[in-house]
């Protein structure tokens, strides 16, 4: 079961600096971030000038990281899906990704394969927001990074009122990581309803 909002307010608290805050994540420091301070204000960064399209990682299939057959952290898997949990833990109490085991983006997914993600999509959703002290689960794919198709699932903690909407991916990353054995039941615990539906559970029993 996931720390509660004060469970996990004391233990940031107890990891902050002096004025309850914590230090900046690297996102801060991408070129895509869109804020700076000028003048001691919080100001938005001036739009940079339209460029060529970067290619994703994986573009055409080609030295695809995704494509592994034994991908890192895989916790459920059908003939076509798997859902894997991140190689750290993070701030949020529970982040997954789903991916199609076939090198496949949002465009390439047949009419049969779009019905089973939504399918997924929303048993996912379903179940992580009837674990215990999870407030929402947040659905998002990007999608800028690579092309191989990876949809996250962002579990925010119920009762924290600084970590709502879109915000919360930003918490992700500057909240320190909670404890692991509350994660691992987590993870357990859906991977576990999710087969209750289709496939199987893999890769939780250590």
């Amino acid at each position: 079961m996931a720390e509660s909002a004060e469970q996990v307010h004391a233990r940031v608290m107890a990891a902050a600096d002096e004025g309850g805050r914590m230090p900046l994540p690297s996102v801060a420091e991408w070129d895509v971030f869109p804020w700076e301070v000028v003048d001691g204000a919080m100001a938005a960064k001036p739009l940079a000038a339209p460029a060529p399209e970067k290619p994703r990682m994986g573009e055409d299939g080609v030295d695809c990281t995704i494509c592994t057959p034994e991908p890192a952290g895989l916790i459920w898997t059908n003939d076509r899906w798997r859902l894997k949990h991140l190689a750290e833990r993070s701030g949020l109490p529970l982040v997954v990704m789903l991916e199609p085991w076939e090198h496949l983006d949002f465009d390439d997914l047949d009419d049969a394969m779009a019905a089973e993600y939504g399918r997924l999509a929303v048993r996912i959703a379903r179940i992580v927001e009837g674990l215990p002290n999870i407030g929402r689960c947040h659905v998002m794919r990007v999608g800028d990074g690579a092309e191989h198709l990876h949809v996250w699932f962002m579990a925010r903690t119920a009762g924290l009122p600084s970590v709502l909407g879109s915000f919360a991916v930003d918490w992700d990353d500057i909240l320190p990581a909670g404890p692991e054995e509350p994660w691992r039941e987590d993870l357990v615990a859906l991977a576990t309803a999710l087969a209750s539906y289709d496939g199987r559970v893999v890769g939780l029993d250590d």
